[in-house]
């Protein structure tokens, strides 16, 4: 059984919505599945799962949450090279550019990406959530 882990930051709960549904897909999938607030997990647990999901909503100029989840998965970048991961989050403006530039910076890394990156505005509607749960399945493979 694969362990999957699904670490998130969530201000207003649409990320956190997220995470949980990923979750929900990679266990339906038949992975053993744990999920973390960012402050409880660093690189430490990295090595611990096959593979991860990181779920961070846009904040500011479209950027990662800065004070909690960016210096955690900072911490994290020098271990994705070869490392199954997936990326998710929420965004109230923009275009999407801070998943691009988080796509970016993950296989500059090395990391590979299982599925395509799910983003929503706002709260996750039924095809967010769908794509939520094909993500979470995607990990457990």
């Amino acid at each position: 059984m694969k362990k999957v882990a699904v670490v998130y930051w969530s201000g207003t709960g649409n990320t956190e919505q997220m995470a949980e549904t990923v979750a929900k897909g990679a266990r339906n999938a038949g992975a053993g599945v744990e999920v973390f607030t960012c402050d409880k997990f660093d690189s430490s647990k990295f090595s611990s799962f096959d593979a991860i999901g990181f779920g961070c909503p846009s904040m500011g100029a479209e950027e990662l949450e800065e004070t909690e989840f960016e210096p955690m998965f900072k911490s994290c970048i020098p271990l994705l090279s070869g490392k199954s991961i997936a990326l998710f989050g929420s965004y109230g403006w923009g275009d999407g550019e801070w998943m691009r530039n988080w796509e970016e910076t993950c296989k500059n890394a090395g990391a590979s990406l299982v599925a395509d990156s799910v983003i929503c505005v706002e709260e996750p509607d039924e095809n967010a959530k769908e794509e939520c749960l094909a993500l979470g399945e995607a990990l457990a493979k």
